[in-house]
C-alpha cells in the first residue's frame, strides 16, 4: 500500500502522496527535475517541509462544487463574492 498523508484543503480532506518517489511521479513532468533537486539539497530539518510543499502541488481530484464555482466566476458571475478591499475591517499582514 502506498504511503500517503491527509490534509484539509477548503474544508475537505485531501490525500497526498507521502514518499519522494510518489510525489515525483505525481508531479507534471516539467516539475520533476526541480523537485528532485530541491529534495536532494534539503537538510534533515527541512525535508518534511519540502515534501509537504511539493505534495500540495500534485494534481488532486477536484470538488464538483468548487469546479462549478470556478466556472461561474470565469463566466463573469460574481454574485455573492465579497472582495477584501470592500471591507472596513483591518487585517494584519503579520
Amino acid at each position: 500500500m502506498a504511503k500517503t498523508f491527509t490534509t484539509t484543503i477548503g474544508g475537505r480532506a485531501v490525500e497526498l502522496p507521502g514518499t519522494i518517489h510518489a510525489i515525483r511521479e505525481a508531479l507534471p513532468a516539467q516539475q520533476r527535475e526541480e523537485f528532485a533537486h530541491e529534495a536532494e539539497q534539503a537538510g534533515a530539518d527541512e525535508i518534511s517541509g519540502v515534501l509537504a510543499r511539493w505534495a500540495l502541488r500534485t494534481p488532486q481530484a477536484h470538488d464538483p462544487d468548487e469546479e462549478a464555482l470556478v466556472a461561474r466566476l470565469k463566466a463573469g458571475d460574481f454574485s455573492g463574492v465579497h472582495f477584501d478591499d470592500e471591507s472596513d475591517e483591518y487585517r494584519s499582514a503579520g
